[in-house]
């Protein structure tokens, strides 16, 4: 459920980004960038798993300390969330100036 949960995150920040032009100042590109990312690591995972003969491509459970995989699917999108606010939030060039003035 959790390849399913990023890939409808992937597919929701992309149509915003490519559709909605007033929100071109916040980094929705990176965002994007980051869960098409893992969605395809997800995919590969399963994809490799599947032809091993050990799992489903779409899992609803896990065996990890998260049962349900709606809420695994979230809890990967949370740090995506956090590290897309800071670099979206930070003045874009401001590493290059801190540099500068050191």
């Amino acid at each position: 459920m959790w390849l399913v949960t990023t890939l409808i995150a992937a597919l929701a920040v992309t149509a915003m980004h490519f559709g909605i032009k007033r929100l071109r100042g916040f980094r929705l590109d990176f965002l994007a960038l980051m869960l098409w990312g893992t969605f395809v690591m997800v995919l590969v995972d399963h994809a490799i798993a599947f032809a091993e003969g050990g799992g489903e491509i779409i899992e609803v459970t896990t065996d990890g300390l998260v049962a349900s995989g709606l809420m695994l699917g979230i809890l990967m999108i949370a740090p995506l969330a956090l590290v897309w606010a800071v670099a979206a939030l930070a003045p874009l060039g401001a590493g290059a100036r801190a540099g500068r003035e050191a």
